[in-house]
């Protein structure tokens, strides 16, 4: 970004990036229209921008999709990158360099050297709702009765026994999304730098980020398509990535004492 913004434009932040990386190219970012997404830079430092009309609100899925897309092109392209939370916009270039990436270059350049190398790879798993209830109902026979007794009575006389049995189908289906999280780690955590662990939901059960170096990358996919093979017909695995690491660059940040950006 080159000149002085116009008075009624501000500057949206996608990430930190070192200052001799490339902007990325033909990506687009938040607004309407995207701006062209450039690097104002401070010293070993750069932030990644792109002009925005600051009386527009932002939150639309375009602009949440157009600020992760700009971040995992970085990625893609082997270049460290700290991702800044969606939704980061600073009034106009002077103040990008002034009062973020002077204070904290320190820190930024710290963290990109952590990620060197890195990214991050996000693995997802949905169960197969049938077979997995097939699975609790062999191995846990007091449910298979409970089953069948509500199966024999009317709606009103097993409403007792319906609430029931929804509370022990969600214990165990909580229970098995908790064992199946330990074994995603345990296969493929050694194969990774860092290993960052998300809540089970019932969208999403099985769910965990890990860090990967670029020389375990391949070691990693394979490993996360064995245990895809494994698990085929029961949870149904995604691998997404590479990925900007949103979920490990603020703890490398953090490490180093909190920045104002954060």
């Amino acid at each position: 970004m080159s000149g002085t913004l116009p008075s009624d434009s501000a500057c949206y932040v996608y990430g930190i990036v070192p200052a001799d990386a490339p902007a990325p190219e033909e990506v687009t970012g938040v607004g309407d229209p995207p701006a062209p997404v450039v690097p104002v830079r401070h010293g070993e430092v750069a932030a990644l921008v792109s002009e925005i009309d600051p009386r527009r609100p932002l939150g639309t899925p375009q602009d949440l999709i157009g600020h992760a897309r700009v971040l995992d092109a970085v990625a893609a392209g082997r270049t460290p990158v700290l991702p800044f939370r969606f939704g980061a916009v600073v009034r106009d270039e002077a103040a990008v360099t002034d009062e973020l990436l002077a204070p904290q270059q320190e820190r930024f350049l710290a963290a990109l050297e952590g990620l060197e190398g890195l990214a991050q790879f996000t693995v997802r798993g949905t169960y197969r709702q049938d077979e997995v209830l097939r699975e609790i109902l062999a191995q846990r026979p007091d449910v298979a009765r409970l089953r069948e007794e509500v199966a024999a009575l009317s709606e009103d006389a097993s409403r007792y026994q319906r609430i029931r049995l929804g509370e022990l189908v969600a214990e165990e289906l909580t229970a098995r999304a908790r064992a199946d999280a330990d074994e995603l780690v345990a296969r493929l955590g050694p194969l990774a730098a860092a290993t960052a662990r998300a809540d089970s939901s019932a969208d999403q059960p099985v769910n965990a980020s890990f860090l990967v170096a670029e020389d375990s990358r391949e070691e990693f996919e394979r490993a996360a398509d064995g245990l895809a093979a494994t698990w085929e017909g029961r949870i149904d695995l995604r691998l997404l990535g590479p990925l900007a690491p949103y979920d490990f660059a603020s703890q490398l940040v953090d490490a180093r004492g909190r920045g104002s950006w954060d």
